[in-house]
């Protein structure tokens, strides 16, 4: 079965954007899928054709050539993405970037930079994780030094999404490296401005669609106006909006749960093995039941935390569970649907392949399991 459509958390106007999205991606995504994947990022055209298509950041005041939706219509989005079997980065521009700049920007970045992040004519990126600063964001070494009217930026980040081909990155700095945490900034830093160099496309395990590098900064010198916020602020701003970076990918857990056990569902009716097909043995049918009731509970789950984002009531720590679970169960399912395709599951042929290979790290980005754990564990005391 595909993602359910009688939801709680939607009505008959998510439906219909829906069932555009899902042309388009029939139109745009599936043709070129292994090509985005051999590739290892999706054609410049795809984001412009994405945009034009109105897939690109629906939350985005009407002002900036937005829709002034709220995050049900995000999700719609990146819950076909991940049931398609694409790690593009559209979820990456619409679900976390562009918040940065509406909550926190100036009206004339909002003007420079939003109406391009909609029509896709500009990819963005966020670079955060360093070579030895992941999670614990207080660790990371780039430093942001005031310099009469500019700030001059040096360091380096790594494992950064869209880091290739982005047009503009929003860096995090140290500004005070004496007050810790809240001694960091945001900063906006565009392509081509001297000394910001983009290193190598990383050759990771999965999520081949969506380009990861290295990104260097040597002395880079950009005006205090790119100045993402305020100074010294830039943690509390990251933890204002991580919740829904959070929410966002275990909407993408739960959609790719679904396809995995999809693809498992339709090889065990089809294989067949002792003189009967796989799905009339017991042990693969018991798998696919409890896959069958970790999923209704997960939507059921997903569509209660995606109306308190629409709300805006969504916890910081309702988010980290959400993450943590939906991401956990999405790993499980995943591997127990390759499992069931035996040796077919480990060619590249097979989709079971790649969504196996793309989920292995949504249990470490965005925070690991671990520290999600950490995270809710503080909130028992």
């Amino acid at each position: 079965m595909p993602i359910p459509l009688e939801r709680g958390c939607y009505g008959e106007e998510h439906a219909m954007f829906r069932d555009s999205v899902r042309k388009f991606f029939a139109q745009h995504l599936l043709p070129n899928l292994d090509r985005f994947e051999d590739q290892r990022e999706v054609d410049r055209d795809f984001w412009r054709a994405a945009g034009a298509a109105g897939l690109l950041c629906p939350t985005v005041p009407e002002a900036y050539g937005g829709l002034g939706l709220d995050f049900r219509y995000n999700a719609v989005v990146t819950e076909e993405l991940s049931y398609a079997g694409s790690s593009a980065s559209l979820p990456l521009q619409s679900d976390i970037i562009a918040d940065y700049f509406v909550d926190f920007g100036t009206e004339e970045q909002k003007l420079r930079y939003l109406p391009g992040m909609v029509d896709g004519s500009v990819v963005t990126a966020i670079a955060m994780t360093e070579p030895g600063a992941g999670s614990d964001l207080k660790g990371i070494k780039t430093s942001a030094r005031r310099d009469g009217g500019d700030y001059v930026i040096n360091g380096s980040k790594t494992y950064i999404s869209s880091g290739k081909h982005c047009d503009v990155v929003i860096v995090l700095a140290k500004t005070d490296p004496d007050l810790g945490a809240r001694g960091l900034s945001l900063f906006l830093v565009d392509e081509g401005t001297p000394g910001f160099a983009k290193g190598r496309k990383l050759d990771k395990i999965g999520q081949h669609s969506a380009d990861t590098s290295e990104l260097f900064f040597d002395d880079v010198r950009i005006p205090a106006e790119n100045l993402l916020g305020q100074e010294n602020n830039g943690f509390i701003q990251v933890m204002t909006l991580i919740p829904q970076e959070r929410l966002s990918q275990a909407v993408m857990g739960q959609a790719g749960a679904q396809r995995a056990f999809d693809e498992a569902l339709g090889f065990a009716r089809d294989r067949k093995l002792f003189n009967t097909t796989l799905l009339d043995m017991q042990n693969t049918r018991f798998t696919l039941a409890e896959h069958r009731a970790m999923l209704q509970v997960g939507w059921a789950h997903l569509d209660h935390c995606i109306t308190r984002m629409a709300e805006e009531r969504l916890t910081n720590e309702e988010a980290c569970a959400a993450k943590l679970w939906h991401t956990e169960m999405q790993w499980k399912i995943t591997d127990e649907a390759l499992q069931i395709h035996g040796g077919a599951g480990y060619m590249n042929e097979y989709t079971i392949a790649r969504l196996w290979r793309d989920a292995r790290v949504q249990r470490i980005y965005g925070g690991t399991s671990e520290v999600l754990k950490e995270v809710i564990g503080r909130t028992l005391s």
